[in-house]
This record gives structure tokens, C-alpha cells and sequence, in this order.
């Protein structure tokens, strides 16, 4: 495992953790902000991908593994709508950001432990199973965007659903004040 490993993940946390941690408004730059880095980033990191065989199972399962994590991560930002901006607003805290810290960590430990403490049983199970180190550093990069878009995704549910509520509430709240409007002037 080399740097790219590494710095991957610390971009990661530390975008995600600046842009989650307290309130903060959800907006299409914020929504947009993490498929641009990942467009960005990958080409830069990514060793080529595997196409076949048990390197492409192991990539994939990466990626099943970070959408996992992600829609997890997800599930502990809360999200409502603020009414004097007009927008929804989410909310995530050290439980959110502990599970962002704790599979970062993972990963770095992995990525350490590759070298230094278990390269002889990860190089062994390697070359037992045919993958390259280019596909097992693939899929902790590709566990690492997985997660991060999974995450934006469910935000950006939880988004739209809240205005959507919010919407309806205030079609709903609209249409009683015209109808008692209306009906103040028939009288």
C-alpha cells in the first residue's frame, strides 16, 4: 500500500468532517461538491481498474462495503427544514463523526498492517487468489468514494423530502387561509 492510500482517506475525512459536523444548509454546491472531488481525485489514485476475475469481485465488494458504510453514516445526519432560508439544513455530531473517523482508521490500519505487520499472510492470500496490489488499493479507494457518494445521496434525499414536507405545509396552510379568506368574504 502506498501514500495514495493515505491521502485519499485524510482528504475524505477531512472534506466530509468540514462540510458535515454542526448545522449546516444543503445546498447543489454541497450536494455537488463530493462528485467533483471524486472526479477529480480518482484519475490521480486509481492504479487501473481490475476487469475480471477476483480482483474485479474484490473492487466491487469495496464498493458494496462504502455504500454500506455511507448510507450508515448517513442515517445519523439528521435533516429538517429552516423556514426563514428556505432550505433544508442537516445536523451531524460526534456520533456521525466517529463512524467516519473509525472506517478512516480502518483503512489506514489496513493500508499500514499491509506493510508492517501482516504483508506476509496479505501477500500469501494475494497471490493464492490472483489479485494484484493494484485491485486491493482500488477497492479501499473505491470503499472510500462509495462511501462518500452514498452518503450525499442519502443527504440529498433527506433534503428534498423535508422541502417537500414543507412545501405540502405550507400549500396545505395556504389553501386554509384562502378558504377562510374566501369564506370571510361570501359572509
Amino acid at each position: 500500500m502506498d501514500a495514495s492510500v493515505w491521502i485519499l482517506n485524510l482528504i475524505i475525512l477531512a472534506a466530509v468532517l468540514f462540510s458535515d459536523m454542526g448545522q449546516r444548509k444543503v445546498g447543489p454546491l454541497r450536494l455537488l461538491r463530493p462528485f467533483i472531488t471524486a472526479a477529480v481525485v480518482v484519475p490521480f489514485f486509481i492504479k487501473g481498474a481490475a476487469v475480471s476475475g477476483n480482483g474485479l469481485a474484490l473492487e466491487i465488494a469495496g464498493a458494496a462495503a462504502g455504500l454500506a458504510l455511507g448510507i450508515l453514516a448517513a442515517a445519523l445526519i439528521r435533516v429538517r427544514y429552516d423556514a426563514p432560508s428556505g432550505q433544508a439544513v442537516s445536523q451531524a455530531g460526534l456520533p456521525y463523526a466517529l463512524v467516519w473517523i473509525a472506517v478512516v482508521a480502518g483503512r489506514l490500519y489496513f493500508a499500514y498492517g499491509a506493510n508492517h505487520v501482516f504483508g506476509a499472510s496479505l501477500g500469501s492470500w494475494m497471490a493464492t487468489t490472483h489479485i494484484s496490489v493494484g485491485a486491493l488499493t482500488d477497492s479501499l479507494i473505491f470503499l472510500s468514494i462509495a462511501m462518500l457518494l452514498a452518503r450525499t445521496g442519502v443527504l440529498a434525499v433527506k433534503a428534498r423530502a423535508v422541502t417537500a414536507r414543507a412545501a405540502t405545509a405550507r400549500g396545505r396552510q395556504a389553501g386554509i387561509s384562502a378558504g377562510a379568506s374566501h369564506a370571510v368574504g361570501v359572509r
